[in-house]
């Protein structure tokens, strides 16, 4: 096993495996397409679990190397390798990617083979981005990326689904341009497109400040952070049920994962220099977004806007690292950086089932107007449970992933600044006003109408998805260490390049 391009098959199996799907558009091949897509993302998720198996904790060197040429001319190769910060991104993806799978089963009537291939590939090519050790094989999986989510929600989006593709294709597609001009000028530096070679150039200040702003526009797009978030709202209410999970479990964290791998290692001092600019946009979008969440009357845009403010909690944690090193407090400024780890996987878990709920309940309803719903407790029991514990997760509380990420992150800032840690902690008291206020109107009181009366509990197909995000929620919540230990050397390693270049 140690010689198989594993990598490579995480990326090329599903791909491959979605085409080969597409041509089955039959009626009477539904259930094949159905069976051969799982079949897939199921043997995608074992070798996903052998990578983690295999994969050595002790060292941040890159593992599971591949390197092939790709364009000589332009010194590009087919580079891949994953550390500690790529690989519970990818093993997020593939659980993903089956949620994804169970969820459309049967909702999905119409161009089932095309629906279930683009997830695939959706798939494949996010693993890709994860694991490009090439700047150009990362521009490329970046920018492949947004064909099949383009189509996911113009083809079985919702009403505006033609505005919010349109919307969701300017803003990423426009946001990359500028990262594309930030390579290029890395590649004349270091005369190749190696990621690793980055690290080592010595860009003038006023370069780097530039360099990091092409990079933000592209990151901070996709996070998103404010003010460029409100495409994703859009995309949210039009996209799918599938389609949805993938774009707040995985897709946003693509922007943080940007940050990690580009912004701040490879431009130190402007990542110093701008530090305090890019902590006040994360506790805007923590508060203010808060803000906006409490009045949104649709539920998806409601969990759309809570994710922008817990995605806030991780560019906090990230640009909080420089600062705290040079304060000397090297401890903490790990401690804000896992932080910002953990809240991406712990965000992935709980707004993937939070938008699977919301999918259960759109199926039986059609509607996803909070005042529509009213005492579905009453009448969906076994439901309301998996969903007040999603709601918790989503809150924070303690014994639930969503503590873990934002405790360590709030925890490190006090050390920074009591004004930052103050700010980020308001979220302690907006989360719980815009959940519990959904929960309520939702869950509790009396069945408020005839349609609510009739709604059926959860079958089998849909307890099992909810299950599995329910077991990995409180897992986290209760047994971090797994994940802190598969990505700790890495982040000590990430931390000390910090140190050797800033001091």
């Amino acid at each position: 096993m140690d010689s198989w391009p594993l990598l490579s098959i995480l990326i090329w199996l599903p791909i491959i495996g979605g085409l080969l799907l597409l041509p089955w558009n039959k009626d009477c091949q539904k259930n094949a397409v159905r069976w051969g897509a799982l079949g897939i993302s199921l043997v995608t998720l074992a070798l996903s679990g052998v990578l983690w198996c295999m994969f050595d904790n002790s060292t941040a060197d890159m593992q599971f190397v591949e390197t092939a040429q790709w364009i000589p001319a332009l010194n590009a190769y087919y580079a891949l390798g994953i550390d500690g910060i790529a690989l519970p991104l990818i093993l997020l993806t593939c659980f993903c990617t089956v949620l994804v799978c169970i969820a459309g089963w049967q909702v999905i009537q119409d161009r089932v083979a095309a629906y279930f291939a683009s997830f695939l590939m959706m798939q494949g090519i996010m693993i890709g981005v994860f694991s490009a050790t090439d700047g150009l094989l990362f521009y490329v999986f970046w920018e492949v990326m947004l064909i099949p989510m383009f189509l996911i929600i113009g083809i079985w989006g919702g009403p505006n689904r033609v505005y919010a593709t349109i919307k969701f294709f300017l803003y990423t597609f426009l946001g990359s341009v500028f990262m594309l001009v930030a390579l290029i000028y890395l590649f004349m530096q270091s005369g190749d497109y190696s990621i690793s070679s980055f690290y080592n150039l010595d860009i003038p200040h006023n370069v780097q400040i530039w360099l990091f702003l092409g990079f933000l526009f592209a990151f901070a797009v996709k996070i998103p952070m404010f003010p460029v978030h409100t495409w994703l709202p859009d995309a949210h209410v039009e996209a799918p049920t599938g389609g949805s999970v993938i774009l707040a479990a995985i897709m946003l964290k693509l922007g943080g994962y940007g940050f990690l791998r580009f912004s701040v290692p490879i431009l130190p001092e402007a990542s110093l220099t701008l530090a305090n600019f890019m902590i006040a946009l994360s506790l805007i979008a923590v508060i203010y977004i808060g803000f906006v969440a409490v009045v949104q009357k649709d539920l998806k845009k409601l969990i759309a806007y809570s994710s922008i403010a817990h995605m806030g909690f991780v560019t906090l944690g990230i640009f909080m690292a420089i600062p705290l090193l040079l304060d000397g407090s090297n401890t903490h400024a790990i401690m804000g950086v896992e932080g910002a780890m953990v809240q991406m996987i712990s965000h992935g878990f709980i707004s993937a089932a939070m938008f699977l709920c919301v999918g259960v309940l759109y199926d039986r309803m059609h509607t996803r107007q909070i005042a529509d719903f009213g005492g579905v407790a009453n009448v969906m029991p076994v439901f309301a449970a998996f969903m007040m514990l999603f709601a918790m997760a989503n809150v924070g509380l303690p014994g639930t992933s969503g503590f873990v990420g934002e405790f360590l992150v709030i925890l490190s800032a006090f050390k920074l600044s009591f004004l930052f840690a103050a700010f980020a902690a308001a979220t302690l008291l907006l989360a719980p006003a815009y959940t519990l206020w959904m929960v309520k109107r939702v869950m509790f009181g009396e069945v408020a109408n005839d349609k609510v009366a009739a709604l059926k509990d959860i079958s089998l197909r849909e307890a099992t998805f909810l299950t599995a995000s329910a077991l990995f929620v409180i897992g986290l919540g209760v047994w971090p260490e797994p994940l802190l230990a598969m990505m700790r050397t890495t982040i000590e390693h990430w931390v000390l390049h910090l140190q050797m270049v800033v001091r």
